[in-house]
Parts: C-alpha cells; sequence; structure tokens
C-alpha cells in the first residue's frame, strides 16, 4: 500500500479561493484554531466534535514565532511543519493554514465561516475571552463550544513529563 501525501496545509489565498467553491457548492466551513503542540487526546477530539458541525474542517495552526509569543521561551516544542503533519493524518481536519497573527481574526473575517469552534473553557459566562467574537457576530456566524476532556492540556502534559 502506498503512502500518500497529508499535508493538507493550504495559503490563505488558496483556501479563500477553495472558500468560494465551497460556498457554491452549499457547502459550510468549521473553523478552529490553536498551537496544537504536543497533539492529545483532547485535541483529537475537539477537532471530532467540530468537523460534525459543518462539512469542511479547517484549522489555523499558528506559527512558531506566534506559539513562542502566546506561550513563553521554549516552545513550541515542535516546529509548524512538524505540528500541521500530525494534524493533516488527522482524517476530519480538511485543511490547516498557518497564523502567523497571536489572533485568528483576520483569516476568520475573511473565509467567514458558518461556525467557530472553542473549547468549553471559552465558554460564557466564566470563559477566557474570545477576541474574534465580534468578528464572527459580524457577519452572522456561531459560536460552538466544545466540552473538554478532563485532564488533557498540552501545558500540563509538558509540566508533568518535565519537558
Amino acid at each position: 500500500m502506498k503512502v500518500q501525501n497529508t499535508d493538507k496545509v493550504l495559503s490563505l489565498e488558496n483556501l479563500i479561493r477553495e472558500r468560494m467553491d465551497w460556498k457554491a457548492q452549499g457547502k459550510s466551513l468549521v473553523w478552529t484554531n490553536g498551537c496544537f503542540d504536543v497533539v492529545h487526546v483532547g485535541h483529537v477530539h475537539l477537532l471530532h466534535e467540530a468537523s460534525k458541525l459543518g462539512d469542511v474542517l479547517v484549522v489555523g495552526l499558528n506559527s512558531d514565532a506566534s506559539v513562542r509569543h502566546l506561550k513563553g521561551d521554549g516552545r513550541p516544542r515542535y516546529g509548524f511543519r512538524d505540528r500541521a503533519k500530525v494534524l493533516s493524518a488527522i482524517a476530519v481536519v480538511d485543511h490547516i493554514i498557518e497564523l502567523d497573527d497571536d489572533l485568528p481574526c483576520s483569516a476568520i473575517e475573511l473565509l467567514k465561516p458558518e461556525v467557530c469552534c472553542k473549547g468549553s473553557d471559552y465558554a460564557p459566562p466564566n470563559g477566557k475571552p474570545i477576541p474574534e467574537a465580534s468578528v464572527i457576530s459580524s457577519y452572522g456566524g456561531c459560536l460552538h463550544y466544545v466540552q473538554l476532556l478532563e485532564g488533557y492540556s498540552t501545558s500540563s502534559i509538558l509540566e508533568q513529563n518535565n519537558l
């Protein structure tokens, strides 16, 4: 059996072109984003749940510089290409784009996904702030919160394993 290239990374420009085709076909776009450094079962759960909410799942994957800015020195543990390869191997992920900005606002504004998925740690009333919420509501998109699996977080996994 020949192993196929599973790299699903697209440039934002190519993704915008794809998006126009999907819209013409009546397909809905689901978006989620993150660092996905040291992918674990919690990430896989989030991606599987997100994929159920529409026809095409796009993951905004933070660049190495963005992860470093968000998470501090020593992160990411794995570079963008490695993290993208791991996400590409997850069947429900249709496409990945690299996010150079810390926030996904500009990509969301251009793509206008019907559904944007966040973990339940962002859910109101006590969740973390969602800076992109105003962009999503400006075009009528929907925010959906996926229940997190207890005990799975990259930071805690790295801490527990002294990585």
